[in-house]
């Protein structure tokens, strides 16, 4: 027997609600740990910078590292 078009409708949108509580409870789970981070002295947003560095493609990477360097020189801020 197929499905309605309502039933399917229904089934995306259960599963669009049980990915987003998914991605509330590992919202928090990445919100704890960098209390934990903080609370064992290291810098949060500091490491938040570098997950972002690791994240980034290596020639992204040492690009962006290339135009900021260029950018604090122009500035005076070496």
């Amino acid at each position: 027997m197929a499905e309605t078009a309502d039933d399917r409708l229904r089934l995306f949108i259960e599963r669009i609600e049980r990915l987003e509580e998914e991605k509330k409870g590992i919202s928090d789970d990445i919100r704890e740990t960098y209390g934990e981070v903080k609370a064992v002295g290291y810098d949060a947003p500091i490491v938040r910078q570098i997950v972002r560095l690791r994240k980034m493609r290596p020639d992204a990477r040492q690009e962006m590292e290339a135009l900021l360097d260029t950018y604090k020189a122009a500035l005076g801020l070496d």
